[in-house]
């Protein structure tokens, strides 16, 4: 098995507080498995240890084969790691097309060529418009971010990662803040990506999570509790007590 990312005794500390400890993970290449635990378990700021927002207390994070526990976000970007945020953060003003060929042009390098006008980007522009397509947002390409539902604000966010061209994503509660209705076809788009792009969700919705992830990592107080399948997991009394509850699936 191929393992696309993992850490190894990963730990933050605040003032002494483990936020993450001894954390141990591997996501396999082209996997599609979600972060789930209470809130305050961690998940989070596991994901910013995983970009490099923060730098880790102890432990590695490595992308492939690779060590990148040292490296800046933007470096492990250009290594093929990709996230989106709990709230977006997009560009108002673009269109959706505008937003992602400037995302693509910053992947490739043109964007840094300031005489050359983005209506002969050609190639990027073909890019994108076979990006939206995919995320099923090729009929409003030319519509301004801002005025899109807020579901279609989440996938054109998940777009932009997609992007760099990223080997994995991971996915800040991508659902968040969206109506239940359009919840699932944000999921639907996730489970259709690239077979070569690996996957790692945190989601509080956990109809979504038995749903769409094939494994699940359990987090509570910044420690991994378990992993397994989503049968398992729902099975697992642990974890009942901790976050599912008696009523969980």
């Amino acid at each position: 098995m191929t393992i696309a990312l993992r850490t190894e005794g990963l730990c933050k500390t605040w003032g002494g507080v483990y936020a993450n400890a001894q954390v141990t993970l591997a996501l396999p290449a082209g996997a599609r498995h979600a972060l789930i635990g209470p809130n305050g378990a961690g998940k989070t700021t596991l994901v910013n240890l995983l970009t490099g927002f923060y730098a880790p207390s102890a432990g590695r994070v490595l992308l492939g084969e690779v060590d990148v526990t040292k490296l800046a976000m933007h470096e492990r970007v250009k290594r093929g790691l990709a996230r989106t945020f709990q709230i977006n953060t997009l560009f108002a003003e673009l269109t959706v097309l505008e937003s992602v060929v400037l995302a693509i042009c910053e992947r490739t390098g043109t964007a840094r060529a300031w005489f050359r006008p983005v209506a002969r980007a050609a190639d990027e522009i073909a890019e994108a418009r076979a990006l939206l397509a995919q995320l099923r947002l090729g009929a409003l390409a030319n519509t301004l971010t801002r005025n899109l539902p807020y579901g279609k604000q989440r996938l054109v966010e998940l777009a932009l990662a997609l992007a760099v061209r990223p080997k994995v994503v991971l996915l800040d509660e991508p659902a968040a803040g969206i109506p239940a209705g359009e919840s699932a076809e944000v999921f639907e788009v996730i489970a259709a990506l690239p077979g070569d792009v690996s996957v790692l969700f945190i989601e509080h919705d956990m109809e979504l999570v038995f749903r769409f992830a094939q494994r699940i990592f359990v987090l509570v107080d910044g420690r991994l509790l378990t992993e397994g399948t989503p049968g398992e997991i729902a099975a697992d009394p642990r974890v009942r007590d901790v976050y599912l509850g008696e009523t969980g699936p």
